[in-house]
């Protein structure tokens, strides 16, 4: 079968082009306004913005649930059920010292409640401190007074102390219940046959109630045994050491004294040879002692023996008695003829031979009984 005709065809249709007037912008290259959308500072503040209102939202709610929500009841503190309510969710523990019954709190005497607590009463607690300082003072003093004067008691009974403290208030008596149990725990405490408690005061505590001077008393009766064996040998120590001294002093201070009274022997007798025999060359042994010893020192008798005992072993030193004025005197006198001293003694003998020549009345004066020194003599 032949093709169809070509006249047959339906003919193609023609595109038709859409001229593009130069009045109308084309579409692709139309853009936004620059302010139509926001900028990245304004979109961060938005989002800033948007973080506090929901915060605040969130926290509202929650306060608001907060003072809306009702605290949970207390279990029982006594309850005879098998259910333990210190482990529910719908009820809170009670407290130490609390009691709680229907779900309220009540705290024991002596505590204060302190929210959802209990605890213990400050004034309570220092009444019972003074009561038991008051409980201790009486019995310690009492103790004390035994032991130093011999009076008071040792045990004293506990119901003559508290007795005197009853009262009829509800915190007293806790008050005084607590310092009970205090001074149990501070004084020695024992029960007679009949039930009475008795207090007394510890040896250590008891110390310090003790006045000074009972201390030391009892201190040094105590430990007698000790302390006189002691004293003793500290007082024989003193002594030997005490006699030591003296003997060392008597013994430098009588040499001291005997150069002294060879000096003054030796320049009388070069003196009384210097003035034409006029003067003696003796010199009575008590006005010798009165001139050099101090008035202390002449108290002293072994002193002054120490030097006699010393002139009368010495050979150039003559002993002998004399009378004077109808008393009898024990003179001494220089016998070795010249100076034997040292050089500055022959000096100083000179001077006083000068002094001799210049004033004739020293030495021994016959018209008038008495023995005439110098100056460096007189009393």
């Amino acid at each position: 079968m032949a093709p169809p005709s070509s006249s047959l065809s339906t003919p193609k249709p023609k595109k038709r082009r859409i001229k593009n007037p130069s009045n109308i912008p084309i579409l692709s290259s139309i853009e936004p306004p620059p302010t139509l959308l926001p900028s990245k500072a304004d979109l961060l503040r938005a989002v800033a913005v948007l973080s506090v209102a929901i915060s605040v939202a969130i926290g509202c709610n929650l306060v608001v649930k907060l003072f809306n929500r009702q605290p949970k009841p207390f279990c029982n503190s006594n309850h005879d059920d098998e259910f333990d309510y210190h482990l529910s969710d719908g009820c809170d523990p009670c407290p130490s010292h609390g009691i709680c019954n229907e779900g309220k709190l009540e705290c024991m005497s002596g505590y204060v409640r302190h929210g959802r607590s209990c605890l213990e009463d400050g004034d309570i607690n220092e009444m019972a401190k003074n009561l038991a300082k008051m409980v201790e003072s009486h019995a310690c003093e009492s103790y004390s007074q035994y032991l130093c004067k011999g009076v008071g008691k040792v045990w004293v009974q506990g119901d003559e102390l508290w007795n005197n403290m009853d009262e009829n208030n509800t915190t007293y008596l806790y008050a005084k219940e607590k310092a009970v149990e205090i001074v149990g725990n501070l004084l020695e405490t024992r029960d007679t046959s009949v039930g009475i408690k008795k207090l007394k005061c510890p040896d250590l505590l008891v110390e310090h109630y003790k006045p000074l001077s009972c201390s030391i008393r009892l201190w040094l009766l105590e430990h007698a045994v000790f302390l006189v064996p002691v004293c003793a040998l500290l007082i024989g120590c003193g002594l030997m050491l005490q006699k030591i001294r003296r003997r060392q002093y008597l013994s430098v201070r009588s040499e001291e004294l005997y150069e002294q009274v060879c000096e003054m022997l030796e320049e009388n007798a070069l003196t009384s040879r210097s003035v034409d025999g006029e003067g003696e060359p003796w010199i009575v042994a008590s006005w010798l002692r009165d001139h050099i010893l101090t008035p202390k020192e002449r108290r002293d008798p072994l002193l002054w023996k120490k030097v006699e005992d010393l002139v009368q072993e010495d050979s150039r030193l003559d002993r002998y008695p004399k009378i004077l004025k109808g008393d009898p005197k024990v003179v001494w006198e220089w016998q070795v003829e010249g100076s034997l001293r040292s050089a500055g003694k022959k000096k100083k003998g000179e001077i006083n031979k000068q002094k001799m020549r210049e004033n004739p009345n020293l030495g021994f004066n016959q018209d008038h009984g008495r023995l005439k020194l110098g100056e460096p003599f007189k009393c």
